[in-house]
């Protein structure tokens, strides 16, 4: 019992840094383009953060709890184990300043550690690909609906104002701001949840048959949230600055592109990476002003992470599941 206490401690640390980390997928732009101070945009979303559990069902954190690995074959130690290795990963690239995805990082985490506990048996392959496939799926559906939505909106815009247009666009910018949190919400926080459930079945604590409890879904929330408030203002910079300039009409129309696409995935269940889907959400309204007017060497070392992520979490986890059972 007392191992399972520590394990549903690091999932809530996870949670939290979580939190502070992708808080920047949801603000950067807000932030960015001036239409709320920093210290009112992570209060702004980390309301949203909070009550997206009274929208969104558990889709996500059901895949999470079943998809990835086998709860049959895993210990306590294999949980601890991914969950640390999330942990370092999310801490290197915030210190870094680069926005890699929490979810991709847990994803590897646990397959790492499941690997080292069971084997290859204990991964899910066809759960793995899944998410896998999104790690493309989601920053390209992000580019293209912020592509059509900015033009949309420049055509219908083309007779108003520059000055006027700004004024609209500075307070729909706080509406699709919430949205992209209440996405961020929804979809993130469900995993934390997803791993506590996998803890007390594992334990004996729950079964594979019982609903997720309440308590769960309110304190990933309650972490969730309590991280946005503190903030990830290192990425921040790289997200709302580094890849292109933004104006407020186009800080709207990539927050609605990332929160459309944000709620799609987490409605089929599918945990996608916010920081994926706004990334590519701001290079689709970059890029419709001109290739040059995205900074292709940020870019590129953003994708790199992408890329990475995944296999250097599973080694962690790997190297983490033997530590912990060293010392458990």
């Amino acid at each position: 019992m007392e191992f399972l206490i520590i394990v549903i401690i690091l999932v809530i640390i996870f949670d939290f840094i979580n939190g502070f980390h992708d808080c920047a997928n949801s603000i950067a732009t807000i932030v960015s383009t001036k239409v709320l101070s920093p210290l009112a945009a992570v209060w702004w979303a980390a309301f949203f953060n909070f009550i997206a559990f009274l929208i969104f069902p558990l889709t996500v954190a059901t895949t999470i709890g079943k998809g990835i690995v086998n709860p049959d074959v895993i210990n306590l130690a294999t949980i601890a184990a991914a969950i640390s290795a999330a942990i370092i990963w999310n801490l290197l690239t915030w210190w870094w300043g680069i926005p890699s995805s929490s979810s991709h990082t847990l994803v590897g985490g646990l397959a790492g550690a499941a690997f080292a506990c069971s084997g290859i048996n204990a991964i899910v392959f066809a759960g793995i690909f899944k998410i896998a496939i999104f790690i493309i799926i989601a920053p390209v559906l992000g580019f293209i609906v912020s592509f059509l939505i900015s033009a949309i909106v420049i055509f219908i815009s083309r007779n108003t104002s520059p000055s006027t247009a700004d004024k609209h666009f500075r307070k729909l910018q706080l509406l699709s701001a919430a949205a992209f949190s209440l996405g961020h919400g929804g979809n993130d926080a469900q995993k934390s949840m997803g791993i506590i459930w996998v803890a007390l079945i594992v334990s004996g604590q729950a079964t594979k048959s019982d609903p997720i409890s309440l308590w769960i879904v309110l304190t990933c929330h309650a972490a969730m949230g309590l991280g946005t408030l503190f903030g990830g203002w290192r990425i921040i910079k790289t997200m709302g600055q580094k890849i292109t300039d933004l104006k407020p009409f186009e800080g709207f129309c990539a927050e609605t592109a990332g929160s459309l696409t944000l709620f799609g995935a987490t409605l089929f269940g599918i945990p996608v990476s916010t920081t994926h889907t706004i990334t590519g959400a701001i290079i689709g309204v970059g890029a419709r002003k001109g290739v040059s007017a995205v900074k292709w060497g940020v870019t590129g070392k953003i994708f790199w992470a992408w890329i990475l992520t995944i296999p250097i979490s599973a080694i962690i986890g790997y190297v983490m599941y033997f530590l912990f059972n060293m010392f458990k």
